[in-house]
């Protein structure tokens, strides 16, 4: 959902994930980071972007994950 979510978002800008170049991805659990590599994979359709990905002790609404992206207009 976060990676339609973005999606979505660049889109509405005038971008899209094909242009995203950096992500930052938090994580509540770094046990979730296999499930999450391979959904952010298939998200994109050329290479993915560079990522970080960053266990946290929390987040807003208590979500499970948080994207930052960064991409070309």
């Amino acid at each position: 959902m976060v990676l339609e979510n973005l999606k979505a978002i660049l889109e509405a800008a005038g971008s899209s994930l094909a242009k995203a170049v950096k992500t930052t991805v938090y994580l509540k659990d770094i046990q979730d980071f296999a499930a999450v590599n391979e959904i952010y994979g298939r998200a994109f359709s050329s290479a993915p972007p560079a990522h970080s990905t960053i266990e946290v002790a929390r987040l807003p609404k208590d979500a499970r994950i948080e994207i930052d992206l960064i991409a070309l207009g």
